[in-house]
């Protein structure tokens, strides 16, 4: 049995950027998968616009090429493939003239949704939001999505901001990050409110510490400029591991809707404590035998900025007070791993024997690869011979455990589904933008004022020892990645 797919109303989804590389390698192939198995139909079209010239036939083939490389094997059929063609058309068209406006309003029906997605440089998103609604292609219903990254800082980002709401309303503008359309990201909310057994030990009388990991086995070969100007801060932690913090440490909403969600993320954020230098790791990979350094990847051989980053943040509210949240990131780690794992205390009286210590529990929330949660418990350890006591996994593995629910979605589908029924809940407002770049902009400012270069570290393994440091200093370590 395949879970149940809930259609959504017929739209037009106009698709800017449709010949660049995201795209071809997760927009489409996700709306191609929504679509063949039924949630929505033939009386919904996608609309592909970019400068390139070309016709519909140029841009069906290049869709279909898309499909059969990234989308999964079992659904590229050729019959699949041609009935998702028959919904496409395409315009050419130029975000900084005139052309191409008048045809694209052609396309575009005036009884469904419209939605425009704007998978593009965000220099152009100002320039199409303004043609969007100056030639009056968006509508009052129309929804706009943006990709990060959302500003290099505060005051761009507070530009972007204003340029969007000087054309859209706020609950017409979705501002996605994949990382909340992930299965498991959405279960830490089902896990928290949804089960009494959790949530009254959700607290710092409680839980001792939390882990939020994001670790990449890739290099930045291929896009070691833009990444250079970046760095893990600003490309992970600002955005990707802030939601994830985010949502492990905000109160309960009073009811599951957009913005009683986004409410008590932005609580959160307002509440995190100034991170000094202190309590921060940043690391650089290094060479390996007959591979490159970063410096090679990124073009720049003085370049200070940071493929690696771990720190030790405070939420200083009366929930969390006491207990601190790690996070780590980085480039070429040991494997790829993202996980939530929330430590809790000890037990404050050990009964058994001297020899025979009892750990607190650990709850790990796995967010690729294996989509799970794994809570990791104290046990006896079977046999004859006294009390010895070993640590067991109860594991729910989401392949293993709901195997009714079918393959994995990407996170893409989710989220663009989203979009067309109008639900924001899982994107972030324009306020939590501001408020997180407002609290990451003086940890960045931070690595250039005290001019301390990142620590080389080699590449497979966990990142630099200043991160292994910073745990042993507070007497705790990290989870070995992928473990």
């Amino acid at each position: 049995m395949v879970s149940r797919v809930i259609p959504v109303d017929s739209f037009d989804l106009v698709l800017f950027g449709a010949t660049g590389d995201l795209a071809r390698r997760k927009i489409l192939p996700s709306l191609f998968h929504r679509f063949i198995i039924g949630q929505f139909d033939h009386n919904s079209r996608v609309i592909g616009a970019s400068r390139s010239e070309m016709d519909r036939a140029a841009f069906c083939d290049l869709v279909a090429k898309a499909l059969n490389e990234f989308a999964h094997p079992e659904d590229t059929s050729a019959d699949n493939i041609k009935a998702f063609l028959d919904i496409l058309d395409y315009v050419a068209i130029d975000a900084k003239s005139e052309n191409g406006w008048t045809e694209l309003g052609e396309h575009l029906r005036d009884d469904v949704v419209r939605a425009f997605y704007l998978s593009v440089a965000p220099g152009l998103f100002a320039d199409i939001a303004g043609r969007l609604k100056t030639t009056g292609i968006a509508t009052d219903d129309s929804r706009v999505v943006v990709e990060k990254p959302f500003g290099n800082d505060l005051a761009t980002a507070k530009a972007l901001n204003a340029a969007l709401s000087a054309h859209f309303e706020e609950h017409q503008i979705y501002r996605i990050d994949h990382y909340l359309g992930k299965e498991t990201v959405q279960n830490l909310m089902a896990l928290r409110f949804a089960n009494s057994l959790f949530e009254p030990l959700w607290n710092s009388s409680q839980i001792d510490h939390v882990q939020i990991t994001v670790a990449e086995s890739i290099d930045v070969a291929g896009r070691g400029e833009y990444y250079d100007k970046s760095g893990a801060m600003r490309d992970m932690v600002q955005n990707h591991l802030m939601q994830l913090l985010c949502l492990t440490a905000m109160e309960p909403p009073a009811r599951f809707t957009p913005n009683a969600v986004r409410n008590e993320k932005l609580k959160v954020i307002e509440a995190l404590n100034p991170v000094t230098q202190d309590d921060i790791a940043r690391g650089q990979y290094r060479a390996r035998e007959g591979g490159d350094s970063y410096h090679d990847h990124a073009g720049d051989p003085d370049s200070t900025t940071e493929s690696f980053v771990a720190m030790k943040v405070e939420v200083a509210n009366w929930r969390w007070a006491g207990t601190p949240f790690y996070l780590r990131t980085g480039k070429c780690l040991r494997q790829r791993s993202s996980e939530i794992a929330v430590f809790f205390r000890d037990p404050p009286h050990n009964i058994f024997e001297a020899g025979h210590p009892v750990a607190g529990n650990v709850l790990v929330i796995r967010l690729q690869p294996d989509e799970g949660i794994t809570l990791h418990t104290t046990i006896k350890d079977p046999g004859p011979g006294g009390m010895r006591l070993t640590t067991a996994k109860l594991d729910m593995t989401f392949a293993d455990s709901l195997p009714e629910a079918g393959r994995p979605q990407d996170a893409y589908e989710r989220l663009i589904m989203d979009v067309i029924r109008g639900n924001q809940t899982l994107f972030m407002r324009g306020d939590e933008v501001e408020a997180a770049w407002a609290w990451a902009d003086p940890i960045i400012d931070g690595f250039a004022d005290n001019g301390k270069a990142p620590q080389l570290y080699d590449q497979g393994g966990s990142g630099p020892d200043d991160s292994l440091l910073l745990m042993h200093r507070d007497e705790r370590r990290w989870r070995e990645i992928g473990r």
